[in-house]
């Protein structure tokens, strides 16, 4: 067993909580700007104490609302200004926050209502408050931010004395839940994470007293653009604010290097989809402009990959260094300036980033810092920082964590990171623990240095590109509850977007030919591509995707030649898929459904 520890260079006292933050700023530094918020083609700045006003309104509301100290108070809201808002708010009144993502489904949304116990909930639009139509008893109002939510709470809360608020902050302990963040299970039910205010605090400060928290400076930018329902980006975004740096809000990815350009942060956050955005982008318009773009792209890219290597080899020769900076003048300023020309470095998390693009990025003059972390650690518990990064790896733990590898591979940490335990579901706790330290599910190697590397995963939950968590296995048994399927394998670990490898009933596939008017004799692999085979197995696909998330949907599949077998060695005696074995096996059908077509 190898074992690795950061000691903390912070202290967390047993009345600390996160929002204390907002009050502080607005004493110490009424006039920093905290937060920009977009408005037409520019931004308007909120300074501390504007914030804090705005808190203390809304704080004010949701106690006037009948929010009392410990309750649940549901978040769902792609990532907007107000968001970050009431999140702040809900603490103020001495509540917790359960946030949903704003695509999840209505099963998903009924089931985090009911089993938080959540009073209120804050919703963006009037579809999303449509998915609260079968609301437990327990929800005593529905309030959307579309129709006023903020001008509407603070106006209901204008006549609430201001010693209850104070009061209900004064009341906050370190230890006293913060919220409440739902992940995905085994199961197929999210299970309820207990995360602290001395969880956040020590993600927080963690994050600032490593050097990757020097950009988090007052007047400096970072753009929050990843849901705020995933807990790293959240952390990321408290820490900014902590720090007093300033932050804006955008959701739509569709302009997210517009937004680059217009708001020029300093640092920007993000899973590997998104760099890999950026560069398939500039490798396209490269493409298109012909064979000379294509080939001066290409040679800028082998480039970058070669120099960054060279930074870990005693640095690049002179003439690595000469082609460099041809490549420099040509393609890589044109790519910083496509991520607004003024960020120095940039932090990814929630799924694996490769080698490859990690290399790209470093050499073009942006570096990624790959950070390793659950929703169970309040996110990053590993991370990168500059002057201690080895790319490959997620980095050593941040101060006050560590990570030890057990006697079969798995990755188990410690710190104050780490949560409490799952809401209502004591055994899942006991299970996830043991001797104190936490069970990951995911298996890794330390090196002498203390960095890890995750080798694989021990569980057989998919964490897309996207950074979204997917358990596969409710999914494969919906599929496979439709007649014509006889197995299913959900596939899209480290993937753009999740897939399946679906086979076909052999008995029931006599039949289906026979009603359909195909030939007797066909075999599947001659009908793998036959337009209304594909429709009726599209019947079982559309219905797994109606219990899920569109992140967790699956949007590709491929019908095998046969099925899978004990005797093939791809299914345990029992039955089970052996899903290592499957993916292996059936890797280039895997990989012809992430094909650029």
């Amino acid at each position: 067993m190898s074992e690795y520890s950061a000691k903390a260079q912070f202290t967390i006292s047993d009345n600390e909580s996160v929002v204390h933050t907002v009050f502080t700023h607005a004493e110490r530094t009424p006039d920093l700007t905290v937060f920009s918020r977009p408005k037409g083609e520019g931004w308007v700045d909120v300074t501390a104490k504007e914030f804090a006003e705005q808190v203390t309104g809304v704080a004010n509301g949701l106690i006037a609302a009948g929010v009392q100290a410990g309750d649940r108070v549901a978040l769902l809201s792609a990532t907007r200004y107000e968001w970050t808002l009431f999140d702040f708010a809900i603490w103020a009144a001495g509540a917790a926050t359960v946030p949903i993502y704003d695509s999840s489904s209505q099963g998903q949304v009924s089931w985090i209502l009911e089993d938080s116990e959540a009073v209120i909930a804050i919703v963006e639009t009037g579809a999303h408050e449509q998915l609260f139509q079968d609301a437990p008893s327990s929800l005593k109002a529905v309030m959307q931010i579309d129709d006023g939510a903020v001008e509407k709470l603070t106006a209901q809360g204008a006549d609430v004395d201001d010693t209850e608020l104070k009061k209900r902050l004064a009341g906050i302990k370190a230890d006293d839940l913060a919220s409440l963040v739902y992940t995905s299970g085994t199961t197929g039910r999210p299970k309820g994470c207990i995360l602290t205010h001395r969880n956040f605090l020590s993600e927080v400060r963690g994050i600032l007293t490593a050097s990757i928290g020097k950009v988090a400076v007052p007047g400096n930018r970072v753009l929050t653009f990843l849901p705020l329902a995933h807990v790293l980006a959240r952390a990321v975004s408290l820490a900014t604010f902590e720090a007093g740096a300033s932050q804006a809000h955008w959701s739509d990815f569709a302009t997210i290097t517009t937004q680059f350009e217009r708001y020029k942060p300093n640092t920007i956050l993000g899973v590997p989809r998104v760099f890999e955005k950026v560069r398939d982008g500039a490798a396209r318009k490269a493409e298109s402009g012909g064979k000379i773009p294509s080939a001066i792209f290409a040679f800028a890219e082998a480039t970058a990959k070669e120099y960054s290597q060279a930074l870990d080899k005693g640095g690049p020769s002179l003439i690595l260094k000469a082609k460099h900076a041809v490549a420099d003048k040509l393609v890589y300023s044109k790519l910083r300036e496509a991520l607004g020309g003024e960020c120095w470095f940039a932090i990814s998390g929630g799924g694996a980033l490769t080698p490859e693009l990690g290399h790209f990025f470093r050499g073009l003059g942006v570096p990624i810092y790959e950070g390793y972390g659950l929703t169970e650690t309040t996110a990053a518990h590993c991370v990168n920082v500059p002057g201690a990064q080895k790319i490959g790896t997620v980095g050593q733990p941040m101060g006050g964590n560590g990570v030890r590898i057990a006697e079969d591979g798995e990755i188990e940490l410690n710190g104050g990171v780490v949560f409490k335990g799952y809401w209502k579901n004591d055994k899942a706790t006991e299970e996830s623990f043991v001797n104190g330290w936490m069970r990951t599910g995911d298996l890794g190697e330390l090196d002498s240095d203390g960095y890890l590397s995750i080798t694989g995963r021990k569980k057989d939950l998919l964490v897309t590109a996207g950074g979204k968590n997917v358990s596969p296995g409710p999914m494969e048994d919906r599929i496979r509850s439709h007649s014509i399927v006889s197995q299913a394998v959900v596939v899209g670990d480290g993937k753009t977007y999740i897939t399946a490898l679906l086979t076909v009933d052999p008995e029931v596939f006599e039949k289906w030919k026979s009603e359909n008017g195909k030939p007797s004799g066909a075999t599947v692999a001659e009908l793998r591509d036959d337009k209304d085979l594909r429709a009726e197995l599209q019947k079982a696909v559309d219905d797994a995707n109606a219990a899920v998330s569109h992140a967790e949907s699956i949007k590709k599949f491929v019908i095998l030649d046969r099925d899978l077998t004990e005797e093939d060695g791809e299914m345990t005696a029992t039955l089970k898929i052996k899903r290592n074995v499957v993916v292996d096996r059936f890797s280039k059908e895997i990989e012809g459904m992430y094909a650029k077509s």
